[in-house]
């Protein structure tokens, strides 16, 4: 969250910068814990900062619902892919941009 600032002005349209932040808690979920060092972020400043911002991102974040109400308030672009989780379960993820590169 720190360097991200840094990278969004840096840049402008000319190039995009991947986001992969931890994952919500939603559903009593652990893993964000589990996977990152820095697990607990603010999930809506993370937002704000991108929508701010005149970069191009690509971002992805599990399909829990205050994300996808994020997507919808900051106006991005989301596509819903399938992927297997560690247990080999199939679980939604979003692929979120700022424009509307999905079909």
């Amino acid at each position: 969250m720190k360097l991200l600032p840094i990278l969004l002005r840096g840049w402008g349209r000319d190039a995009a910068v991947f986001i992969d932040p931890p994952y919500t808690a939603a559903g009593g979920k652990k893993a964000g814990s589990r996977l990152y060092n820095h697990s607990i972020i603010d999930h809506a400043a993370l937002f704000r900062m991108l929508a701010n911002s005149n970069s191009n991102f690509l971002m992805t974040y599990d399909a829990a619902p205050e994300i996808v109400e994020l997507v919808q308030r900051h106006k991005f672009f989301a596509a819903t892919l399938s992927m297997k989780n560690g247990h080999h379960n199939r679980i939604a993820e979003l692929v979120i941009t700022s424009e509307p590169l999905f079909a």
